[in-house]
């Protein structure tokens, strides 16, 4: 990590929060000191109750505004409501992926009740703005990538809410959290917030403050509650007409689909995010769906396509998918370009990834880091690197992460003639993939751990109980239409092994050509009812 990565990190945005983040706090500019004319006060809340309507089933570009607009109308005659279309304005803003506007509500400017000055100045003791200020200032910290600073600011308020305070307070608390990376706290405080609106009869509010559990469950790596939570968020949000929430939800679902290895199904799951994103500008949604089908891909062993995905919702530009998110999916990008040969790719985002890692609010970060790292590194400090992995893995939930490491560690050791050693470490990843329900993943590290000699058979018949695992799997990659370089990619070895092997199984099996081999093991399968190994790399 260095100064350059440090300033690029800063340049291009941060300020994760669930995925939304609709506790984004801010005031406009001083008030010109004109008293509002109760006329001008009617249109602000028909902006307001205009603004919320659209930021739930509209453009939330025109929600965005609507919502500044009618803020600024209100700061003089209802600062609560004023507050409020702030809050909404910046949840418009993140979904947009609009970072000016975004910022622009952060903006901390004087008080104009105690007259506390600068963007770090916190108001005179008794302010009545004290509160809102310091979480501004602690806001305002955050969009700028002062984790340490938001931190001392944010994170004592969030021990002073109790399970009695309002639902508002429980969601925003709790959304905050999830922001610092305090994910335990997160899913206490919205869980006391579902509970609290459901007790009240607030059903417009259910699916967001669903939508913000689901997300702090994915990011604890608690998939298989994320994906009820979301599925249930979903079925209301359509009953009410949320198409928006909607759409954040099946990102959510499609996110944890994707580490099942259904590739249709994400396929399905993430036109239904596009078929709404598109039109109402939601960069959120549009993101999350986008990293699902990539990180599906990546699972099928389509790492091309992966890489060719993820490139432009991580790299800067144009076409960066979101301001403040396009960190999450870097560890996916740096080992599609790995497996994928785009190598060269990956060490820049791997640097921008450590500023990430070193804010401290991701628990997940220094694992992946440090992997990321280890698939880059020359063969002499990629060991020290997977073992330090490892270390930072025991210090943070997430078993499906932790498996994902596991099997990287088990494969290079594995390609090194360590074939004791790679047990070990498949073995880990086979039980961390089987107990988050990566289904397609846990057939890899079984498939990667019979390579490496696990004492269990090929379970194969006919022709190919002569054949070794790996000679199997080229074998049935080679049958379905895969290239030698395809082969490699999904396999993680050289394409010269790829074809020393297949040399070997056109000599066990009487054959001269890999259309012979495709004929053979159709009719292999035809009279023992199984399909091929490999996926369709299309």
């Amino acid at each position: 990590m260095n100064d350059e990565a440090r300033g690029a990190f800063a340049t291009r945005g941060v300020g994760l929060a669930g995925f939304d983040a609709p506790e984004a706090r801010g005031l406009p500019p001083a008030a010109t000191g004109v008293r509002v004319s109760s006329a001008s006060d009617t249109v602000s809340r028909r902006a307001l109750a205009h603004g919320q309507e659209q930021l739930r089933d509209g453009p939330v570009a025109d929600a965005c505004s609507a919502l500044l607009r009618a803020a600024a109308g209100l700061r003089e005659t209802d600062p609560a409501a004023a507050r409020r279309a702030l809050l909404a304005a910046a949840s418009a803003a993140w979904s947009a992926g609009d970072h000016d506007s975004y910022r622009r509500v952060f903006a901390v400017g004087p008080c104009h009740l105690c007259g506390a000055g600068c963007a770090s100045t916190p108001c005179a003791r008794g302010c009545p703005e004290a509160a809102w200020r310091d979480h501004r200032i602690g806001m305002s910290a955050m969009a700028q990538g002062d984790f340490r600073r938001a931190i001392a600011v944010l994170e004592p308020r969030l021990h002073q809410v109790t399970p009695r305070a309002e639902t508002d307070e429980l969601c925003d608390a709790g959304s905050v959290a999830l922001l610092l990376g305090r994910l335990p706290l997160a899913r206490r405080l919205l869980s006391l917030a579902l509970a609290s609106a459901r007790a009240a009869g607030a059903e417009t509010a259910v699916p967001g403050i669903i939508a913000y559990l689901a997300c702090a469950e994915l990011r604890e790596g608690r998939h298989a509650q994320a994906r009820a939570h979301a599925e249930e968020g979903l079925v209301l949000a359509r009953r009410l007409g949320q198409r928006n929430v909607a759409a954040d939800l099946s990102a959510v679902r499609a996110l944890v689909v994707s580490i099942a290895g259904d590739l249709p199904t994400v396929r399905a799951q993430v036109a239904e995010v596009l078929a709404v994103a598109q039109p109402h500008g939601l960069a959120q949604a549009a993101f999350l769906a986008e990293w699902a089908q990539a990180r599906a891909e990546l699972g099928a062993g389509k790492v091309e396509r992966a890489a060719a995905r993820l490139a432009p919702l991580v790299q800067p530009g144009a076409r960066q998918g979101h301001f403040g998110l396009w960190f999450l999916a870097v560890p996916c990008f740096v080992e599609a370009c790995v497996l994928s040969d785009r190598a060269l790719d990956a060490p820049e985002m791997v640097d921008l990834f450590a500023v990430w890692a070193d804010l401290g609010a991701d628990p997940q970060a220094p694992a992946q880091l440090a992997r990321c790292r280890a698939l880059l590194a020359p063969a002499d400090r990629s060991e020290e690197l997977y073992r330090a992995a490892l270390a930072h893995h025991e210090r943070a939930s997430g078993p499906y992460e932790h498996a994902r490491t596991h099997l990287a560690f088990g494969m290079w050791l594995r390609r090194r003639r360590r074939p004791t050693e790679a047990r070990d470490q498949l073995r880990a990843a086979l039980v961390g993939f089987e107990h988050c329900g990566a289904v397609l993943w846990a057939e890899r590290a079984g498939a990667e751990l019979r390579a490496a000699g696990e004492v269990a058979g090929t379970g194969e018949a006919g022709p190919l109980s002569s054949l070794t695992p790996q000679q199997v799997r080229i074998a049935r990659g080679v049958a379905r239409g895969a290239t030698n370089k395809e082969i490699a990619a999904e396999l993680s070895i050289s394409i010269r092994t790829v074809e020393y092997h297949l040399r070997n199984v056109f000599a066990q099996m009487g054959v001269r050509s890999r259309t012979g081999l495709a004929h053979l093991l159709a009719n292999v399968d035809e009279d023992h009812g199984r399909g091929w190994e490999l996926p369709d790399r299309g």
